[in-house]
């Protein structure tokens, strides 16, 4: 039992470190959906292990008891897949959806199999890994995880600076606003419109303590700013 727990807090952990790696450098799998795939990867390959010895032996030399296991897991990876949305700006949503979707396989398949105990701190460490760790890490980890991102589309006067616009945007040296709290440009497209204004479609990172309305009212005081939509990503 002890050995069990080891081995499921110790994915958890490996997970939560390739999470952080891809959270700072702002790629899709964040640090949820690897933490969830890590631990019921690991729920699985116990089960697997295990299965043989409970269920198996000389009385079943021919049994495989976790065949039909495999393909559960094959099967729900397909229902995970439906979740996943892709948004504009190359953004991708639905990963932790999708990962607990498959990791509940994981959980159905140790139940079934007997495996009370290692399906309970599975489930322990799964919610854990959706709700608790994320806002420690948050909370002690660097400034880039304490940021989401934003998809603003801003329609601009003809023939106007583009890059004392994108400088007012982004809050950089202005009063009052330190490193932290500036806006930062993850994505930026440029379009002409026909009555020959511009369109600047843009993906802010900006802290998690910026509401969507204050960007929205924000950019839309911005001189030569003809109109904002914004969407939280």
């Amino acid at each position: 039992m002890m050995e069990m727990m080891m081995k499921l807090g110790l994915a958890l952990v490996f997970g939560m470190l390739i999470g952080i790696d891809r959270q700072i450098k702002h790629k899709q799998l964040g640090l949820r959906p690897s933490m969830v795939i890590c631990v019921a990867s690991c729920l699985i390959t116990l089960v697997s292990i295990h299965a043989f010895g409970k269920f198996g032996g000389t009385n079943h030399p021919n049994m495989d008891p976790m065949r039909l296991a495999a393909q559960i897991v094959s099967g729900v990876g397909f229902i995970g897949a439906g979740v996943i949305l892709r948004r504009s700006n190359e953004v991708i949503s639905g990963l932790t959806s999708a990962a607990l979707i498959w990791s509940s396989s994981a959980l159905g398949i140790a139940i079934g199999a007997g495996f009370y105990a290692e399906a309970a701190v599975g489930v322990i460490l799964l919610i854990a890994a959706v709700n608790v760790v994320p806002i420690l890490i948050k909370s002690i980890g660097p400034e880039t995880l304490s940021r989401h991102d934003v998809a603003v589309k801003i329609m601009v006067e003809p023939n106007y600076r583009m890059t004392e616009l994108i400088k007012t945007i982004e809050r950089k040296g202005q009063d009052g606003i330190n490193a932290k709290r500036e806006f930062k440009i993850r994505y930026m497209k440029l379009k002409d419109l026909e009555n020959n204004c511009q369109l600047i479609d843009l993906t802010l990172s900006v802290p998690d303590s910026q509401y969507t309305t204050e960007i929205y009212y924000y950019i839309k005081k911005i001189d030569h700013v003809q109109s904002v939509e914004v969407e939280q990503l």
